[in-house]
């Protein structure tokens, strides 16, 4: 499965303390050279499992940074060039766009239900938990029951 990510659920991972979460569900994850950028702002190193891989259609990168953020932009068209199995996004324009794209994407709440399911965690409650008290996740109260419900929690 080619998976490639944006960079705000890694981030919220790595301030869980949770970033491995990501590989075993995923194995190698894909981001491009600008969420790449973005992660080493505020962390001193990325993961190694992360590979960095640069975008070739920098017009097509441009048409979306009038919208997204360089980041998004990237993670978008590096999903269609790779024609990734799943992009992982949160931010709800970016979504929007990559629906648009017609690309399968999930967001951070998502990538917790599944690892719930697969047995990689105990409680997605808990880790719904830990994203908004220590990363400062937020996710409205509605989406947190849907999620907890889809975990069979």
């Amino acid at each position: 499965m080619i998976v490639v990510s944006d960079t705000s659920v890694i981030t919220s991972l790595i301030q869980i303390g949770r970033i491995g979460l990501l590989q075993k569900l995923h194995g190698e994850v894909l981001i491009p050279q600008a969420v790449c950028n973005e992660l080493l702002r505020t962390h001193f190193e990325i993961p190694s499992f992360l590979e960095v891989r640069q975008v070739s259609d920098s017009a097509y990168v441009a048409r979306l940074k009038v919208e997204l953020d360089a980041g998004e932009a990237e993670a978008i068209v590096l999903a269609k060039e790779v024609r990734a199995d799943l992009l992982l996004i949160d931010e709800k324009l970016g979504r929007q766009i990559a629906a648009r794209e017609g690309i399968r994407m999930t967001g951070l709440i998502g990538l917790i239900v599944d690892a719930k399911r697969c047995g990689k965690i105990s409680s997605a409650r808990e880790v719904i938990h830990q994203l908004e008290s220590l990363a400062g996740f937020r996710v409205s109260d509605a989406v947190k029951r849907e999620a907890i419900k889809a975990a069979g929690e």
